[in-house]
């Protein structure tokens, strides 16, 4: 992540809604690069940005939901610390891109934006 602080000043200015669709999309960017990339270091880094947010957000969230994004930020630390060592199994991209998927659309969901 380039600049964690600006990062955090810009999100925090949004509404909780467009704060969960913004967590919604790097979810969604994590699929997608997950599936796609060959570099291990984009998919880290977005990986890093979503437990941020989720950090920056559950608390305003209701009860349901931050259980639903903690647990989330649990898996996604869990993929972050191996990812360096299994990003070269396709099967293990496929895996996270998968899972970042189904986060994506229950964050989205959550939202209320859909």
């Amino acid at each position: 992540m380039v600049n964690k602080e600006k990062l955090h000043q810009r999100f925090m200015r949004d509404p909780l809604d467009r704060r969960l669709g913004g967590l919604a999309a790097t979810l969604g960017r994590i699929s997608s690069s997950a599936r796609d990339s060959n570099t291990p270091n984009t998919v880290s880094d977005l990986l890093d940005e979503a437990k941020h947010l989720i950090e920056w957000t559950a608390a305003d969230t209701d009860s349901e939901v931050a259980a639903e994004l903690v647990q989330i930020q649990r898996l996604i630390t869990l993929w972050q610390k191996s990812w360096e060592s299994v990003y070269k199994e396709k099967s293990q991209r496929i895996l996270l891109a998968t899972q970042a998927k189904e986060w994506s659309d229950k964050t989205l969901q959550s939202s209320g934006l859909i």
